[in-house]
């Protein structure tokens, strides 16, 4: 069961494709949520982005979802830090080969491309400096971008999967609601 840093355990994992379906959608349609602390003010780069815990296997992140074209071009671009659970998952309208560049972005990191069952497919890491090019060795519906270092130290490896953790948000995007009464996804 995945833990939080303190060591508790959290929730159960929620259905994961039509959660993860609703929380992005929502989260192209709710581009001013309350942004994740994991980047705070003054960090450099894009403004912090509606974010969503997620787990790989026992090992919970906090992921900032880069869904709109422009947050996807900007990425962790211009951020001097990056909190060690942290990272930025990159939607795509549907699985296609995938290139990243590590323009203006001075961390090192390390890229998971995952398909659209959210297993993943390769790990790349990814030195500073600009002028490199990091593509897909297959077509991939995400990514996801995490300190250079973070998959390893963990034993995570292509094949395992990533699973939306439900916080207590009902699997939405920080600050974000959908209208229902009752709170619930639709």
């Amino acid at each position: 069961m995945p833990r939080d840093r303190s060591g508790r355990s959290l929730p159960r994992s929620l259905p994961l494709a039509a959660c993860l379906a609703a929380c992005l959608g929502m989260a192209v349609w709710f581009t001013g949520a309350a942004a994740a602390d994991e980047a705070p003010a003054g960090n450099g780069g894009q403004p912090p982005l509606p974010a969503l815990t997620m787990a790989i296997g026992e090992h919970v992140l906090r992921v900032e979802l880069a869904v709109e074209p422009q947050q996807r071009y900007l990425g962790l671009g211009n951020r001097r830090t990056l909190a060690d659970d942290a990272g930025m998952l990159f939607v795509y309208p549907e699985e296609r080969p995938l290139t990243f560049t590590m323009r203006d972005t001075l961390l090192p990191l390390s890229i998971a491309y995952i398909d659209e069952a959210l297993t993943i497919l390769e790990i790349v890491d990814m030195d500073v400096g600009p002028g490199q090019l990091f593509p897909s060795a297959q077509p991939a519906r995400y990514a996801l971008e995490v300190n250079q270092g973070w998959f390893d130290a963990r034993d995570i490896e292509p094949g395992a999967r990533l699973e939306l953790v439900d916080d207590g948000a009902g699997g939405k995007a920080d600050g974000e609601t959908n209208g229902a009464p009752d709170g619930t996804l639709r």
